[in-house]
């Protein structure tokens, strides 16, 4: 208990310039030791020569006394502002509309937040509606379970969108401003070979159906329809400009055959819409004023402003961010399902993916997702996703109200030598003034410390966190004293399990598994992140597993 009033008042002298208040330290000492308060009266002359000695003590002496019993309190706390996205032009407050527009492939993953948290912190902003499209005109990739898992992520990620848009429920749409378009010789129907209209395209030079009147292509039109071409047969085309310096925007190609069932539609529709075709199509009809995406986008912009000028729509605002590089992370969805199948991922949310739902079981609160794509910003130049940096927003949110615990890695059991019973009491929320504690009374037999900790300081003198000083000696640990000055003085301080555990494993993010001993009162705290003292924040999971969250 002297120690951890030295500890308190050395805190308190950090904050206020080197000098502890002894008023303000007893208020923190009951705070954390409420059951004290009866015996505070004998406690007194403890405190104030703890706050006497204290003050006298320079102020890397005192952070040296408060980083061995409360190192926790020490972590930085980078009161930053939290950057703030740049206002949008063209606004109406109560009148912007923006879209999410995932395609069904699979669970979200920490790239898609970024597009999700934008436009939700837009829409927010400004008091507007947010559209989630699901774009399901590829029916070979869609992963039928996956309309659903990204409305359950966007929810984990508090992205709130008041309407849901299928593309496979707007075909009829689709095909009648194709028709439209064919009408007014803005588009026509091809049944020249793919490979033959790309090479001529990037020479500049137009197929013998671009120049066909519509009657003729709308008849190519109405076969495609009717299914008298097979796949490949024939396509539908948007002419742009075939001198475009870009040979990616001359005319593209808007529609095409495919035969592949689709999940939600069967074999209703044969016929499907390009992306560039479908969207420009649906972000006219369905009103959105402000379009964001990445860079990568910017060819595809300018394909699909053919269409909206060819019918005088209005044209949204288009802002473009930079690309991101995602390192250290698992996200293509075929790479994932392959593995899925084989037996080399446990699922969707295994530790290796950067899905969400792999960020949510190792314990990721969406909240420091949010701040870091907000943070990050909307720039056009590409980036480095830092998981440090993400790690470091997650850390601040739930560090307050992650218990405390032990886990020894790789165990080594040694004899435990001493005389009589130490009675241990540790907080399990230091942080909190009502926190609860985990009580144990220490006797001789068998502890257990780190096998690295045995490698590192056998023959030392060290410290078993908050039960006393030991000889560390080969297979035994020999009690020598409680002297606390002895931690000033760089004494080893190390965590330490007796009897009140369980065999426990942990998943790192690599996919490989630490294995070890778990203090058993952390199992009143399953279902949440925990903080194991010297090895890092872990979501326990159950009474044998948890994920490892970060450092």
């Amino acid at each position: 208990m002297i120690e951890k009033i030295r500890a308190i008042a050395a805190y308190n002298a950090y904050e206020h310039d080197g000098k502890a208040e002894l008023k303000a330290v007893v208020s923190r000492f009951l705070g954390l030791f409420p059951d004290k308060k009866g015996n505070l009266s004998e406690l007194m002359p403890q405190i104030k020569s703890a706050v006497e000695e204290i003050n006298k003590l320079t102020k890397e002496e005192q952070l040296k006394i408060v980083e061995a019993i409360f190192p926790e309190w020490l972590e930085k706390k980078k009161v930053v502002e939290e950057k703030k996205l740049p206002d949008l032009p063209n606004v109406e407050i109560g009148k912007v509309v923006m879209r999410l527009a995932p395609s069904p492939s699979g669970p979200l993953h920490i790239g898609h937040a970024r597009m999700a948290i934008l436009n939700d912190e837009y829409v927010k902003r400004y008091k507007g509606k947010l559209i989630l499209r699901i774009e399901d005109t590829n029916p070979a990739n869609i992963l039928p379970e996956a309309y659903k898992m990204i409305e359950d992520d966007l929810k984990w990620l508090e992205v709130d969108y008041q309407e849901v848009v299928i593309q496979s429920d707007r075909f009829e749409l689709y095909y009648d401003v194709m028709e439209k378009l064919i009408m007014m010789e803005k588009a026509y129907v091809s049944t020249t070979p793919t490979e033959i209209f790309k090479a001529k395209r990037q020479q500049s030079i137009a197929i013998n159906e671009r120049n066909d009147p519509a009657e003729s292509n709308l008849r190519r039109w109405d076969k495609m329809l009717n299914g008298e071409f097979k796949k490949g047969e024939a396509y539908a085309v948007i002419k742009t400009d075939l001198t475009h310096p870009n040979p990616a925007i001359r005319d593209f190609i808007a529609f095409r055959i495919i035969e592949t069932p689709h999940p939600l539609k069967g074999n209703k529709y044969r016929v499907y819409p390009m992306m560039n075709f479908s969207v420009a199509t649906d972000d006219h009809f369905l009103g959105l004023t402000h379009v964001i995406r990445g860079k990568d986008h910017l060819a595809n912009t300018e394909k699909q402003k053919y269409i909206f000028n060819y019918f005088g729509w209005s044209l949204p605002f288009y802002l473009h961010y930079g690309k991101v590089s995602i390192e250290n992370s698992i996200l293509k969805t075929s790479i994932i399902k392959k593995g899925i199948a084989n037996g080399e991922f446990k699922g969707w949310d295994d530790p290796r993916l950067g899905t969400l739902l792999a960020m949510k079981k190792r314990g990721i609160n969406p909240k420091a997702i949010r701040r870091y794509w907000v943070e990050t910003g909307i720039g056009d130049v590409d980036i480095k996703f830092s998981w440090e940096n993400l790690y470091a927003f997650n850390k601040h949110i739930i560090d307050p109200e992650s218990p405390r615990h032990f886990f020894v890695l790789n165990p080594v059991k040694l004899e435990l030598i001493l005389e009589g019973i130490i009675k241990v009491k540790m907080p399990v929320y230091p942080k909190k003034e009502d926190t609860p504690f985990r009580e144990y009374e220490i006797r001789k037999g068998q502890v257990y410390i780190t096998q690295e900790d045995y490698n590192k300081f056998i023959g030392k003198e060290i410290r078993l966190k908050d039960l006393g000083n030991f000889k560390l000696e080969e297979g035994k640990l020999q009690y020598i004293d409680n002297d606390l000055s002895k931690i000033k003085q760089g004494i080893p301080i190390i965590h330490w399990l007796q009897s009140d555990f369980v065999d426990f494993e942990i998943v790192k993010p690599d996919g490989t598994i630490d294995k070890g001993i778990l203090e058993k009162h952390a199992l009143n705290y399953i279902g949440k992140v925990n903080q194991l003292e010297r090895y890092g924040y872990t979501n326990i999971l159950n009474e044998k597993l948890g994920y490892y969250t970060h450092p």
